[in-house]
């Protein structure tokens, strides 16, 4: 659980208009964010400690964004005014049963003398959600400029604004220069770094995904299917909204609020089986869950998909925090298909979990060696030393007779408060995964650079050009080699060849630019001293 989550509803009105208040006088900037320098101000006239200040923006500002929206500020506040009466400050704080309802205003020595000053009635109404109604966030507009003029560090205000600044001053002018949107992965947009944690079920039709999912949601989706045969046809996007309704695959493909505008790069074949599904969920507020089709299994059904689908598979991989791999007692085969799809899962291992579903179906001794064929079968496709986490349990509705199975029990209950906490710590880490992502990305955009300039230096300069660009094209494998001699590179770090090669085959290798080692050295100075630098600002104010 995390602070965004305490149950900040049962603060009165009364409270929740005076700290919006509040929150108006230590926003300085009137940005809706509560910013580290902000917060020690303002925070100050608590008269606490450093140390107990310490772990209250530690609890508040769980997902370490560096800032504190209206509903962290809410609850640092109940946070002081629990310190102020005697109590320990501690991380079980989230777990125990507060009385937040009681909790009194704390006491802020001077408080109202600035309040006095300043007046509100102009100022953009906050919700509880920290989201201001009359404000677009500025880091969106930076997106959208036309013009090539810095974005002022004083802008910055999170680490995301940090990531977003750095993206588009360091990081876009690479990949734009040597096609890494064509090569690897399309451009990035303010919506891709604002979205959500998202979850992503993969498996062979019939393994639970869709049950899964209104499990833990307790209550239907929109277009939610199941049934024993291959029921979901589409991927299909859980997330919050407003009401509850489905959104075809087109419309959201081009909703500048939403992360997916890559997918179009996919055409009109695969936005037809793609949907949104929206409801108000608080699971939803932090999560956003991908349901995909069923992996089916032979040769036949795969040439019958009339889209990439290891492809998209592949795109929403990147963008998920989490990927959960499904598994039924009685289909622990994994398909050519399969194989291709957990291939392609390639770069993104740490996020993989495993989950075998429907284990009441066997007993106990069945359970043992359907563990083991399970283990065995996923040993021969994920080529990792490590052994994969495999969660069992059966996560539907149908409540496991104890009479029947009391180790089942008691083993599956277990089990399943282990996946829930590893699905509720998603959003706590989200920031930290971001950050990796980014650095992830910009690795693979040097090596784009490097792969495509070197590529350009080994064509002639009169002659035979043609000739030249089928014979790259055919030995790739060796270019890569040298590439990676050349640099130091590590091997694993290389891109598909075979999709290297498709992607080339559209090309005029002629036409591509010569390495600029400027583009690269800002890269490296990113990546060297400015990600830290950033990380060092927006820690702990406290620290």
């Amino acid at each position: 659980m995390e602070a965004s989550s305490l149950p900040i509803d049962s603060c009165s009105k009364e409270h929740q208009k005076i700290y919006r208040d509040w929150f108006n006088i230590a926003d300085s900037d009137r940005d809706g964010r509560v910013t580290g320098n902000d917060a020690t101000k303002f925070f100050a006239m608590s008269k606490l400690s450093r140390q107990e200040l310490k772990q209250i923006w530690a609890i508040a500002d769980s997902k370490r964004q560096g800032y504190l929206g209206l509903k962290e500020f809410i609850v640092a506040m109940q946070l002081i005014s629990w310190a102020q009466a005697g109590h320990e400050i501690t991380f079980d704080i989230l777990k125990s049963s507060v009385d937040l309802e009681n909790i009194g205003l704390p006491a802020m020595e001077g408080v109202d003398a600035l309040a006095a000053k300043k007046d509100f009635a102009t100022n953009g109404v906050h919700d509880i959600n920290g989201s201001n109604h009359h404000q677009v966030p500025a880091s969106a507009k930076w997106f959208t400029s036309k013009s090539s003029k810095k974005i002022p560090p004083s802008a910055v205000t999170s680490v995301v604004d940090g990531l977003k600044r750095l993206y588009i001053e360091k990081l876009k002018p690479l990949e734009s220069t040597y096609r890494f949107n064509d090569f690897v992965s399309p451009s990035l947009t303010n919506s891709d770094f604002d979205a959500k944690p998202m979850v992503m079920l993969l498996g062979q039709y019939s393994t639970g995904k869709t049950t899964f999912i209104k499990h833990l949601l307790q209550c239907d989706y929109p277009g939610a299917h199941i049934g024993p045969e291959p029921t979901t046809d589409r991927f299909v996007v859980v997330m919050s909204g407003p009401d509850e309704r489905s959104i075809p695959g087109n419309t959201i493909a081009v909703q500048a609020d939403l992360p997916f505008g890559g997918l179009t790069t996919f055409g009109g074949a695969f936005l037809s089986k793609f949907e949104c599904s929206q409801m108000p969920h608080p699971l939803l507020d932090q999560i956003t869950f991908v349901d995909t089709p069923g992996v089916l299994s032979g040769e036949k059904q795969r040439t019958q998909r009339s889209y990439d689908f290891t492809g998209v598979i592949s795109w929403f991989a990147a963008k998920c925090d989490l990927i959960l791999l499904l598994f039924d007692p009685h289909k622990l085969d994994i398909s050519d298909e399969f194989k291709r799809v957990i291939s392609c899962l390639r770069g993104n291992d740490d996020k993989i979990r495993v989950v075998l579903n429907k284990a009441h179906q066997v007993d106990t001794q069945q359970l043992m060696r359907v563990y083991g064929a399970l283990m065995w079968s996923l040993g021969k496709v994920l080529n990792t030393p490590e052994v994969v986490r495999v969660y069992i349990g059966s996560f539907n509705e149908k409540q496991i007779n104890e009479a029947d199975d009391p180790l089942g029990q008691d083993l599956f209950e277990k089990e399943q408060d282990d996946l829930l906490k590893d699905l509720l710590d998603i959003p706590r880490k989200a920031c930290d995964r971001r950050i990796n992502e980014f650095v992830k990305r910009a690795r693979a955009a040097k090596i784009n650079a490097y792969i495509v300039s070197h590529l350009k230096k080994e064509m002639p300069s009169m002659m035979g050009k043609a000739k030249a660009q089928q014979r790259l094209i055919d030995n790739l494998q060796d270019e890569f080699a040298k590439v990676q001699r050349e640099y130091h590179l590590p091997p694993g770090d290389f891109p598909s060849v075979e999709h290297y090669r498709e992607v080339l085959n559209n090309y005029n290798i002629d036409k591509f630019e010569k390495l600029k080692p400027k583009l690269v050295q800002a890269v490296d100075d990113m990546l060297g001293y400015e990600i830290p630098e950033l990380l060092k600002n927006f820690r702990n104010p406290y620290e």
